[in-house]
């Protein structure tokens, strides 16, 4: 019987190991940048399958690895060697959140070559030329408060959280390496549901109607948008600030 409980547990684990690597995998909310969308405190699960079998879309959900110095110096909570350990193995078989100390959660606005800027008349974010209405922002934001275009470069991504005056963001990251810019290759999963807690259990569907109507970017070199600079001056998925 101990032989068959053993052979249970490790192929649970094992299991669960496979999917949060291949599949799905857990993060931990700590910062309120996705208000109202995610909150402080929020589990939410990621699909390991984006980028990847599926495409990554303007409006995705993104937790990535942060591109270089957008968080600041992660200090681990004291549990001691044991519950390190502990810790450790429960978030590498996927049973707990991964603590997110150098992950960021955002809404991808910009894919590679797409122009963004912001703002218009309106005081509304364009991509590539097309004024969008962002349903999904805090109510109460604004678009930006500070202004910006750019290009993003081939295999980067441009960012930004929907609490747009609490989020440290690629507006927010111009001066840091990278520019602002998230390469693709550091997403590590799209967001699609909150799990936790009950009471904010919701599907994180794709908001498609909000850029139905951006085309496609401009062919490299049609000398469409901006040089690739922000002139804006200036939180586990941190999953980031």
């Amino acid at each position: 019987m101990l032989r068959e409980v053993g052979i249970i547990v490790v192929s649970a684990l094992v299991l669960s190991w496979l999917i949060k690597t291949f599949l799905v995998q857990p993060f931990y909310i700590p910062s309120a940048s996705m208000e109202d969308t995610l909150t402080q405190g929020d589990r939410v699960m990621a699909s390991r399958l984006t980028p990847g079998p599926f495409d990554l879309q303007r409006g995705d959900i993104v937790v990535f690895v942060d591109p270089g110095d957008w968080l600041p110096p992660y200090v681990p909570p004291e549990r001691g060697p044991v519950g390190d350990a502990a810790v450790s193995f429960l978030t590498t078989v996927g049973l707990l959140p991964q603590d997110t100390g150098d992950h960021l959660i955002k809404r991808l606005i910009g894919l590679p070559g797409d122009n963004v800027a912001c703002c218009d008349s309106e005081g509304r974010v364009s991509v590539n030329g097309t004024p969008i209405d962002e349903t999904y922002i805090k109510p109460g934001s604004i678009p930006s408060e500070d202004s910006f275009d750019v290009t993003v470069p081939d295999g980067m991504l441009w960012v930004m959280g929907d609490n747009r005056q609490n989020s440290q963001d690629s507006r927010k990251n111009t001066s840091k390496p990278g520019g602002g810019f998230v390469p693709v290759d550091n997403v590590v999963g799209t967001a699609f549901a909150t799990v936790w807690p009950l009471d904010r259990l919701r599907w994180h569907g794709h908001p498609s109607d909000v850029f139905d109507g951006v085309p496609d970017a401009p062919p490299a070199g049609s000398g469409s948008g901006s040089d690739g600079e922000s002139d804006a001056g200036s939180e586990t998925a941190p999953a980031g600030q």
